[in-house]
């Protein structure tokens, strides 16, 4: 796709998302398309940033986390940004394991709710 650029209408197609979302990621700086008049036209960097927002949305990150370590490459290089994204990756998988966690205790607690529940009733 190197000299390829999507339209609006074909971006929100490709990452199946609702044009407010692609105004939005617009808005806070997340995407930074070519604009001709009213259109817009997304080439391989807003393609490749997409796919890295959506994937970082996908794992639990917060906007703010992405737009900051997206802004680490364009300051301070790919090796800045690997450095980057491992803390906040280590910082991620432990939140998503205490979340993890909360959610088996529900589990447990709701099955054994269940169960009783359904013991005193015979079934």
């Amino acid at each position: 796709m190197s000299d390829q650029k999507l339209s609006f209408k074909e971006m929100c197609a490709r990452f199946d998302v609702t044009p407010r979302t692609l105004r939005y990621y617009e808005y806070i700086e997340l995407l930074s398309p070519e604009r001709d008049g009213r259109a817009r036209w997304y080439g391989a960097r807003e393609v490749a940033r997409m796919t890295l927002i959506l994937r970082g949305r996908k794992w639990g990150f917060p906007l703010e986390d992405i737009r900051q370590w997206l802004l680490i490459y364009e300051k301070e290089g790919s090796e800045a940004q690997m450095r980057a994204w491992i803390a906040l990756a280590d910082r991620q998988l432990s939140e998503l394991a205490d979340q993890r966690r909360q959610l088996d205790e529900a589990i447990d607690e709701l099955r054994r709710m269940r169960d009783d529940t359904a013991n005193t009733l015979g079934v």
